[in-house]
């Protein structure tokens, strides 16, 4: 690698520059070029049916200019405008855009293409910047303006003799981010000198970043400059198209209209020629995140991936900002604590504050269940999570750290991330089915009321029949008593797993064994108290699991 054969990018020169201080408060006109920009870049163009499919979508989000065509360069491409006009596809407030080089036999088929259309934008294009006029085209300045003028007058007769259509003209000065500003301005002049726009009928004069040379910055700078010195400024829709190659398109579209930019085109999920135009999924829910609304719909996001996929065949990564796959889901243990607490604390009428999440999955058309998943990564905030989500289960703080320990050896020995189930599973295993060598069988209470109760807990211990009778505040302390043998209670909790009479309740014990060794216990039945002596039980027989397995290794020390 050889840097010293790159210059550095030029800065503009704009002193008082105003758009650092700017917010941008409402959403831009947008143009949807995936028909058009987000084909031509595709290995495998779409057919006529896929183009359809992606039409429809584009449509339905709420696109109201689409550009759809190249319909000079291609059959196939003339042939759809032609389908989406003969078959009356185009809704009222939507309006079709397609693109022509500044030559006039391509000019001619572009607007063949678009006979009968209600509403039209033909969007005019040549390259400006001194590589493509020194390297390419071999052209001067003045040829390069002679150009787009007599391209644009012969687009003016063009309409004229097609009244019945509403036209609309769009420029493009390719390569305008590498072009050089007072250039720039001579030729969009020009241009819009012969487009002789007015503020009801407005030329729409679009900056393309074509290939991203600079910082955003830079590109805001450009932008800002152009708008304050276009003439015919107050006829003029100023529209920008940025490309990813820098990986900062959006970022230039944003500040673009910070700068003065009203319309920004570009493609769902950044599609587009090399790296992709930029993404107007991120630049909507963007505005979304902020409080606009972005006139646009993605509440059905899953949706609008899962099409733009089938009909691209291209992948939407699964870290894509705010559709791929795995944007709402943590796995890392401290993320996934921070998310749960915020859930719990969400006010349903208040502004979102989640941890982690910059919007509300639901508004996306996602649903919690994907928020939080389990893998060695994982912490106990999470696995706690699945199982109350999923399961109904409240899991105590210590139990949880208990548990995650379980969880943990499991997701380390598959390398993989573990389902609800089989977290439930590690749970069953560790707690629930910890029903030996003390097993419960029935118990009696005596003395119910403000005072002291007795109670007979029937047993099996080792399949042995075990009697327990102990006195207490409580059936917790009298069985304990009962049982004699130096148990501490240090933590209880109890919840019922749904309604009605036939709920199953859930009960958690933690209980400190002598000479150390604390064990937590889980019971589960449709009555409380079975379910905390089962608790207690679990809690013993963990803890002869746990010794049985020290004793073969201390005596191999």
């Amino acid at each position: 690698m050889n840097p010293h054969k790159y210059r550095p990018f030029p800065p503009v020169d704009l002193p008082g520059r105003s758009w650092p201080e700017r917010v941008i408060q409402q959403a831009p006109v947008w143009l949807s070029t995936d028909l058009r920009d987000g084909n031509q870049a595709l290995a495998d163009p779409m057919d006529v049916a896929r183009k359809l499919r992606l039409w429809d979508q584009l449509v339905a989000i709420g696109f109201k200019e689409i550009e759809v065509a190249f319909p000079s360069a291609s059959q196939m491409d003339f042939d759809f405008v032609r389908r989406l006009i003969g078959e009356g596809r185009i809704p009222d407030d939507v309006t079709i855009q397609v693109l022509t080089p500044a030559r006039e036999t391509f000019i001619e088929r572009s607007f063949e293409a678009l006979r009968g259309a209600p509403r039209a934008i033909v969007h005019l294009y040549n390259a400006v910047s001194p590589v493509f006029r020194e390297l390419v085209f071999r052209k001067t300045r003045a040829q390069t303006v002679e150009m787009a003028v007599r391209a644009m007058a012969h687009m003016r007769a063009l309409a004229e003799a097609h009244p019945q259509t509403q036209w609309r003209f769009q420029y493009s000065p390719e390569a305008f981010s590498t072009t050089e500003l007072t250039f720039a301005r001579e030729i969009v002049d020009a241009v819009s000198e012969a487009a002789s726009p007015t503020p009801s009928r407005r030329l729409i004069v679009n900056l393309p970043a074509t290939v991203e040379a600079a910082t955003p910055n830079v590109f805001a700078d450009q932008v800002e400059w152009m708008h304050r010195h276009l003439a015919r400024r107050e006829a003029i829709t100023l529209s920008v198209h940025t490309h990813n190659d820098r990986g900062s398109a959006v970022a230039a579209a944003e500040l673009a209209q910070m700068a003065g930019a009203e319309r920004v085109e570009g493609c769902l999920f950044g599609h587009g020629e090399r790296t992709g135009n930029a993404c107007l999924v991120t630049l909507a829910m963007n505005l979304y995140s902020q409080g606009i609304d972005p006139g646009l719909d993605l509440s059905h996001m899953d949706a609008v991936r899962e099409c733009t996929e089938r009909c691209t065949r291209l992948p939407v990564h699964p870290r894509h900002p705010y559709a791929g796959e795995l944007v709402y889901t943590a796995f890392s243990g401290s993320h996934q604590d921070a998310i749960r607490k915020g859930l719990a604390a969400q006010d349903p009428d208040g502004p979102w504050r989640v941890p982690y999440l910059p919007v509300d999955p639901r508004d996306v058309g996602r649903s919690y269940q994907a928020v939080i998943r389990v893998n060695s990564q994982s912490g106990k905030g999470g696995i706690a999570h699945v199982l109350e989500r999923d399961y109904g289960l409240a899991l105590p703080r210590g139990m949880q750290i208990e548990l995650r320990h379980a969880v943990q050896a499991l997701a380390d020995e598959t390398a993989r991330e573990l389902s609800p189930a089989e977290i439930h599973g590690v749970l069953e295993q560790e707690y629930l089915a910890r029903t030996a060598p003390w097993t419960y069988r029935a118990h009696r209470i005596h003395g119910q009321g403000t005072g002291p109760l007795s109670i007979r807990v029937d047993l099996e211990y080792n399949a042995r029949p075990v009697a327990v009778q102990g006195q207490g505040q409580g059936p917790i302390e009298a069985f304990v008593t009962g049982l004699d043998q130096g148990l501490q209670v240090r933590d209880y909790h109890e919840h019922a797993m749904g309604e009605g009479a036939g709920a199953l309740a859930v009960a958690y014990v933690a209980l400190q064994f002598p000479g150390g060794g604390e064990y937590w216990g889980m019971g589960r039945d449709t009555n409380i108290v079975t379910a905390s002596l089962k608790a207690i039980l679990g809690a013993m027989n963990r803890r002869e699991a746990a010794t049985a397995q020290a004793a073969p290794r201390a005596a191999v020390g």
